[in-house]
């Protein structure tokens, strides 16, 4: 074999190593182009227990061909939490993105994260993680929840009614219940009332140290007007009241005359007829 052949064959091996080596690393940069973004700007968000948050997250896709993301979430037990887009379709499990070459194609994703319906969740920081993943390619973002307490007391009357009936001059005695509505106990709750001047109003007990969350307690108000109270409708309002909450419970209070009073008028009507009967048979003999 002569000298140039030998050194033709050299440099065309060299050429096809080259050819195969720019092959595979053009490949291998088409691979590399292939990136996954997740991003918020709110990755903590604070409210009250029993509240829903929403977690708005940009997913950033980058490659060169047309890809589907899988979207699964992770949370704790009694909590719930899907992902939306601005599509009609508004519940997604899955998107399809690509291909972008110069520039990252982006999509707005809102989380919303919170507890089932029927439970109010301590205070705390309660984790969801959203994971978004197309085979190898994968990528998850963390996004808390800070649930403060929620603090809930309504009083309500044993029948619903909110007006009753009462006699002058008496202990009347009336029931109502405080409900605790909120996530966590309510202490010291203490009672007061706006009443007409000269009345009684007492309660049994007179105070709760300690109502939990969920718990109702019944409470036996004494309502005592003068006994010289005029017969009627009467405004009285009833307050239960701790450091962190406080409700009203408005009553329309018809106030009744003693029984033995009503018995004394008739008596004194019936005197009253038969002494104008005596006189006009009197005056009728005349």
């Amino acid at each position: 074999m002569s000298r140039s052949r030998i050194i033709r064959c050299f440099f065309g091996l060299a050429l096809l190593l080259a050819t195969v080596g720019g092959l595979a690393g053009n490949q291998a940069a088409v691979v590399a182009q292939d990136a996954l973004e997740l991003e918020t700007k709110f990755p903590v968000l604070s409210g009250e227990s029993g509240e829903i948050f929403e977690f708005e997250v940009d997913l950033k896709y980058q490659g060169a061909e047309r890809r589907r993301f899988d979207l699964t979430t992770s949370m704790p037990p009694d909590w719930v939490a899907f992902a939306e887009s601005s599509y009609p379709i508004k519940q997604i499990v899955a998107i399809e993105l690509g291909p972008a070459e110069a520039y990252a194609t982006t999509e707005k994703i809102t989380v919303k994260f919170g507890p089932v319906y029927w439970k109010l969740p301590e205070p705390g920081d309660y984790v969801v993680t959203l994971e978004v993943s197309s085979g190898e390619l994968k990528e998850t973002i963390e996004l808390t929840a800070e649930v403060t307490a929620k603090y809930g007391l309504e009083m309500t009357t044993e029948t619903g009614r909110l007006n009753t009936e009462v006699t002058a001059g008496r202990d009347n005695h009336f029931s109502i219940k405080l409900q605790n509505s909120g996530s966590v106990a309510i202490e010291n709750i203490t009672f007061s009332s706006t009443k007409p001047e000269g009345w009684g109003i007492t309660y049994n007990p007179d105070k709760v140290d300690s109502l939990e969350a969920g718990l109702t307690q019944e409470v036996d108000v004494v309502i005592n007007p003068p006994r010289k109270t005029i017969a009627g409708d009467w405004p009285v309002t009833i307050k239960a009241e701790s450091k962190k909450i406080s409700d009203d419970l408005e009553l329309r209070v018809t106030v009744l005359t003693p029984t033995i009073w009503g018995w004394v008028g008739i008596v004194i009507v019936l005197a009253v007829i038969a002494g104008l009967a005596v006189l006009f048979r009197q005056l009728g003999r005349r």
